[in-house]
């Protein structure tokens, strides 16, 4: 499965999955950012059992408040709607893995 573009208009619809879900905060000028993208990317592909999807602070800033997002990039896992784990900077796929219970 690929990686979803989260909006606040798709928020809610990504946020009631019945799938742990995996929220990547990110800008496209953060150079961290852009370290964990391809390792996010990764997990979409090879988990599908996990919904996975990349929140752009910048033109999605409501998310990014209602996260309380102050330094990117921000991963945060969501079970049954509520964040269960979050964890800020670069984490390797099997920090990542371990966040989402894999």
């Amino acid at each position: 499965m690929s990686v979803l573009k989260v909006t606040k208009s798709n928020f809610n619809e990504i946020k009631n999955s019945k799938k742990p879900v995996l929220l990547d905060f990110y800008a496209d000028w953060c150079g961290p950012c852009r370290m964990v993208a391809p390792i996010v990317d990764e997990i979409s592909e090879e988990y599908p059992e996990y919904l996975v999807g990349k929140v752009n602070v910048d033109s999605e800033s409501e998310l990014a408040q209602a996260f309380s997002v102050v330094s990117i990039p921000l991963l945060v896992v969501l079970k049954d709607g509520k964040i269960a784990e979050q964890s800020v900077g670069v984490r390797s796929k099997e920090e990542i893995l371990e966040m989402l219970g894999a």
